[in-house]
């Protein structure tokens, strides 16, 4: 049976409590890309070890503010974990962008994270290392396989929201509270 591509771009991936892969578990994907070769999407819920002082350090640049160089950066999945990638609004100015929505851009060279480390950056942005990759009908088969809930996309979630509170509130958005499934294993 073939799988037909969904418009999956733009949408939330939630993960299901049952959801076995410690990568993603209790994760919330922004999917990216969606086409017919696979979906690419950035986890923003996953705190990473690093800050974005010590990212924009390793490339030998220095925060002009301090607040933004203790932020967090995400882990934004198991592909490409050496790789960054800025989720952002205020256009495609970057060298390197793709645009996700109307208001919502991902980008991946440097010109973006040297006019952060000024403050001439982008209103809103994470940085995240690594991205979520799914080859051709995997994520479709994922979708089928009750791994995943969807949903919109939102600024608040995305930008302010406690990284902690991402995941239930995405849930939330839709409708669904995980402390009432079946299957669900205590509380984030």
């Amino acid at each position: 049976m073939s799988l037909m591509p969904t418009p999956l771009t733009n949408q939330l991936l939630i993960a299901l409590p049952a959801l076995a892969d410690g990568n993603f578990a209790r994760s919330i994907t922004l999917v990216c890309q969606h086409d017919d070769d696979g979906a690419m999407g950035i986890m923003v819920n996953k705190a990473s070890e690093y800050t974005l002082g010590d990212v924009l350090g390793q490339m030998g640049l220095e925060a002009h503010d301090p607040d933004m160089a203790e932020q967090i950066v995400l882990a934004g999945g198991p592909v490409h974990p050496e790789r960054g990638f800025v989720l952002h609004d205020g256009g495609m100015r970057w060298d390197s962008s793709l645009q996700v929505s109307d208001t919502l851009f991902l980008t991946t060279s440097r010109d973006i994270l040297e006019a952060m480390a000024k403050g001439e950056g982008p209103a809103h942005a994470l940085v995240a290392l690594g991205c979520a990759g799914w080859g051709q009908g995997q994520l479709e088969q994922e979708l089928t396989d009750n791994e995943w809930l969807t949903g919109p996309v939102d600024a608040e979630l995305l930008f302010t929201l406690p990284l902690e509170a991402r995941w239930h509130a995405a849930a939330g958005r839709i409708g669904v509270d995980f402390a009432h499934l079946a299957d669900y294993a205590g509380h984030a």
